[in-house]
């Protein structure tokens, strides 16, 4: 197997389970992250339009109070560096 296969191979299970445990569509997750490549996430129109479009992807609905914490912390350049972090602040 090429290195290139091995990669391929581990994004298409990483996407397979994400999408098993919520129903998000692979093909968003791609055009999302192709978005926000070149992305300003010190701009807060940005952020926020970015933190709405994944809740809604997620059909997971936030509150104004938990939005504006996110956008805070992300134009902030405080965004936790571990998965596990990042879960607990969406789930605070």
């Amino acid at each position: 197997m090429q290195g290139g296969e091995h990669v391929a191979d581990n994004q298409d299970n990483l996407f397979g389970k994400i999408q098993q445990s919520s129903s998000i569509n692979p093909g968003e997750i791609y055009k999302i992250a192709e978005s926000v490549k070149n992305a300003d996430f010190s701009d807060e129109k940005t952020v926020r339009k970015l933190v709405r479009r994944l809740s809604k992807m997620a059909n997971k609905p936030i509150s104004r109070e938990k939005e504006d914490k996110l956008v805070k912390t992300i134009t902030n350049n405080k965004m936790p560096k571990d998965i596990q972090s990042l879960t607990q602040m969406f789930n605070k």
